[in-house]
């Protein structure tokens, strides 16, 4: 077989979405070639597709940052992985470590083309081995909103400890794998949402203290806290955070991850300051918390919350469920054995 599918637009807009058939590329010296099993996807994938975010995007343009697959072929000096393993791609090529990231950084469904094909081409410092305890629909999630809530805890800034409480805004991607992560540490949690019924799903993941997000909300965190607040918050709204800095313990770590408020924060200074809070931005991570967050995946037995999984023929509806709204991750499946 020479030639694969994939979805690709030649100008911005979901309507210029479409599926075509292209030559499947070859790996080049240190580089290496994935048949995609799965792509999880994220809600800036919707954006880029939308938008493009400000990015100088190259058309034609191949959306989606997060797979999961299995390597059929390698180019010259490739050490990381052999033919037949499971991988899971990074977000940002080639960052490694460390705090800073290195200048000129670049994403792929972004600057660089993304997933959503049969078949893609990595450097191979690009790519992590894939959890042995999740196939590849439940591993292509941890790309970007597993990294993202490993980063948020554990990555940068202030470390979870155990015992500690940590609140998670919504319950997207991101919240979820965060809940997950904060249990399996021995924290606890504290999740807000809107709709009772998502406060409802999330109890069934382990989470005690589900808060319905309205005007005071703040209040009730304090009470399931003793008065303190939290240690952490994983703020994924954005927008207005009065209501996130009243619930804040003294010395709290504030993690902003998210937009769906807005892309203009509303921050009370007084508490900020008077709190000595800390507030950082995350933007996913590095691939030493990659190969971390599979390692804790594998050693927890963490299951990530997928809400549906649509075929690969189906990315338009899986766009929809996505703008909707998604209990979780929404990941779309390739089917067929290696060839």
């Amino acid at each position: 077989m020479t030639t694969m599918q994939q979805w690709q637009m030649a100008t911005l807009g979901e309507a210029a979405l479409e599926r075509v058939g292209v030559d499947i590329p070859q790996p080049g010296p240190g580089e290496v070639l994935v048949k995609v099993g799965a792509v999880s996807l994220n809600y800036r994938d919707a954006l880029m597709i939308d938008t493009g975010m400000g990015l100088p995007v190259t058309f034609p343009f191949v959306p989606g940052s997060d797979m999961a697959g299995e390597v059929v072929a390698v180019g010259a000096g490739v050490t990381r992985v052999v033919v037949g393993e499971r991988v899971v791609n990074t977000f940002w090529d080639r960052w490694i470590g460390g705090e800073r990231a290195p200048e000129g950084l670049e994403v792929f469904g972004g600057t660089l083309q993304g997933v959503l094909r049969e078949y893609a081409v990595f450097h191979e410092a690009s790519l992590v081995h894939a959890p042995e305890t999740l196939d590849d629909v439940a591993a292509s999630t941890l790309t970007c909103a597993g990294l993202t809530a490993w980063f948020a805890l554990f990555g940068t800034g202030r470390k979870l400890a155990a015992g500690e409480t940590v609140l998670l805004i919504g319950t997207g991607g991101v919240a979820l794998f965060g809940a997950q992560l904060v249990l399996a540490h021995g924290a606890k949690v504290i999740v807000t949402s809107g709709s009772e019924a998502k406060l409802a799903r999330v109890a069934a993941l382990g989470v005690t203290h589900g808060v319905r997000r309205r005007e005071g909300w703040a209040q009730e965190v304090l009470e399931l806290t003793q008065g303190r607040g939290v240690e952490q918050v994983l703020e994924l709204a954005g927008g207005d955070m009065r209501e996130t800095m009243a619930a804040l313990a003294p010395g709290g770590k504030v993690s902003v991850i998210g937009m769906l408020g807005g892309d203009t924060l509303q921050l009370p200074v007084y508490p900020v300051l008077l709190k000595r809070a800390h507030i950082q931005g995350i933007g996913v991570g590095h691939r030493d918390g990659l190969e971390a967050l599979v390692a804790a995946i594998d050693r927890h037995g963490i299951a990530p919350v997928v809400d549906a999984v649509y075929d690969f023929a189906d990315v338009d509806k899986a766009l929809a469920h996505l703008r909707r709204g998604a209990f979780g991750k929404v990941v779309v499946r390739l089917a067929g054995p290696v060839a």
